[in-house]
């Protein structure tokens, strides 16, 4: 057994809890799984279904944690791993997953096969069978702080040219301010417009906000690879810029699994109970709505959809309040079909926009948001994830689409009542 095939299967070992047990024993074969996967509909390859891509875990399960799997292993009917093994599945445990859950939502016995694929990504890591995209990503994020390599004076550029377009002030570690913003690479080099919306929003609502200098990337490499080390380090560097600037509440962008490892994760991570809340920008912006804070003027009189971010709707289960917001501004907003908790993935989550070996099948998955879209015929495409607004362009662009894509919180500031 190579020294790498070893570190795999102690980390398996390592990550075969009581609830991924419970999910093989309860598992009755039914393939509704299937359906549920972007993967399997959009190319009908049953490898593609999502419990098969956990083979590996789930053989290492059954002939070390079961007495029939012991028995098979004893006599040579059940055959141990291999390293080509590992290397076989690496494109399904990483290429055709995106970690969007709806597979979960759909199993009769409750299985969380989104919680699975994440304990087996930790074997593969461990066997350096995570693909290469993905291992620079994370590295980039460990030694510079950003999986794409954006470091602080690139944002503290981009928040001069705001402050110089607009006259608007961007804070830097302002102690005792009641929000701290997080922001994604993908937003600093693609969208500066966000931080425009952030600026204009809280200057209307009269809340006070800051940025970190020392911890302004929300994406979490760690849980997309599948390292629970690189996951704690990454929140850790979170958790102490907020402690150190004594905020109230850290606000994440829906990018990289960025509101799943601090929301919902984090505290396990590291270990002990957050001094400040954990709140979405779309959870913020709908509290400023309730209290009358977001003064708003006119509607788009497009016909828009709004596309559910996988992390923040479907696992997160903030679903009414992009809704909220969207008809505060929106004449004519129309939901897809499976729209909410049982919307489409965009196709490009779970670290798939970080790996080159899933350029061609995400490309492929994306024809499930197109039947999406062919189906309402509109004429703009709303979301609140700079991950999904990417693939979104990218897939309307291969699809030969026409339409625009908007982030919420970008169209909601654009029809704010101007300060006189």
């Amino acid at each position: 057994m190579s020294a790498s095939l070893e570190r795999g299967i102690n980390a398996f070992k390592e990550h075969l809890d009581a609830p991924i047990a419970a999910f093989f024993s309860s598992c009755v074969h039914c393939g509704l799984c299937a359906d549920a996967c972007l993967f399997y509909t959009e190319t009908g390859d049953l490898q593609y279904t999502p419990i098969h891509k956990l083979e590996p875990l789930r053989r290492i399960w059954e002939q070390e944690y079961t007495l029939l799997g012991i028995l098979k292993k004893a006599l040579g009917l059940s055959k141990p791993l291999t390293d080509k093994d590992l290397q076989d599945w690496q494109p399904l445990l990483y290429n055709s997953c995106t970690l969007c859950g709806r597979c979960s939502m759909v199993c009769p016995v409750g299985n969380d096969l989104v919680y699975m694929i994440r304990k087996a990504r930790e074997g593969m890591s461990a066997s350096g069978n995570a693909p290469a995209g993905m291992i620079g990503a994370a590295k980039r994020t460990v030694e510079i702080g950003s999986p794409m390599g954006v470091r602080l004076p690139a944002l503290q550029a981009q928040a001069k040219h705001v402050e110089k377009d607009t006259g608007l002030h961007i804070p830097f570690d302002q102690v005792g301010a009641e929000y701290l913003v997080m922001l994604s690479s993908m937003e600093i080099m693609n969208y500066p417009e966000y931080l425009q919306a952030v600026a204009k929003i809280f200057k209307q609502a009269g809340k006070s906000w800051t940025l970190s200098s020392e911890a302004f990337e929300a994406t979490n490499a760690g849980i997309q690879i599948g390292s629970s080390d690189i996951a704690r380090e990454i929140v850790l560097r979170i958790v102490t810029a907020a402690e150190k600037l004594k905020v109230k509440t850290v606000i994440s962008p829906e990018c990289g699994h960025a509101y799943t490892a601090i929301r919902w994760e984090g505290a396990n991570l590291v270990g002990r109970a957050f001094t400040f809340k954990v709140q979405h920008i779309l959870e913020v912006l709908d509290e400023l709505r309730e209290q009358g804070l977001l003064k708003t003027q006119g509607f788009e009189e497009e016909k828009l959809t709004f596309h559910d971010p996988c992390q923040l709707v479907r696992r997160g289960g903030v679903i009414q309040q992009p809704r909220n917001l969207m008809n505060l501004i929106a004449h004519n907003f129309v939901e897809m079909n499976d729209h909410g908790k049982m919307n489409w993935c965009c196709g490009a989550g779970g670290g798939v926009s970080a790996n080159e070996d899933a350029d061609e099948i995400k490309m492929k998955a994306f024809n499930r948001k197109k039947i999406q879209l062919d189906e309402l015929q509109v004429e703009g495409l709303v979301t609140a994830c700079a991950n999904c607004r990417i693939q979104l362009e990218a897939g309307l662009e291969e699809y030969e689409m026409e339409l625009p894509v908007y982030g919420l919180t970008e169209l909601l500031a654009d029809h704010l009542v101007e300060d006189k």
